[in-house]
């Protein structure tokens, strides 16, 4: 499944992630896997990657007009997070 990011609303996908906690893992391995897959898929789209330790890995969307949104990543498999990046795309 490729995440469509270029041609919707949103400008930028920010994504905060722990280098080892436990509830990170999920983030680790949709950067690993799926990353570069959709970064060819969206080459001029700004995904910006924010490694920082102890914190709750979280997904910011901006938006059009500087609207931003926030999911939380805790716990998520792979999917889970890759899914709700597709969500935020999707979003208006």
């Amino acid at each position: 499944m490729s995440v469509r990011l270029a041609g919707t609303a949103l400008r930028e996908i920010r994504i905060h992630v722990c280098q080892k906690s436990p509830a990170s893992a999920g983030v680790r391995a949709f950067i690993e896997n799926d990353y570069v897959g959709i970064k060819k898929a969206n080459p001029q789209f700004p995904i910006l990657i924010r490694e920082a330790s102890g914190i709750v890995p979280r997904v910011f969307a901006r938006y059009e007009h500087g609207v931003e949104r926030v999911a939380t990543l805790e716990d998520l498999s792979r999917e889970n997070v890759k899914s709700t990046i597709a969500q935020l795309a999707a979003q208006k």
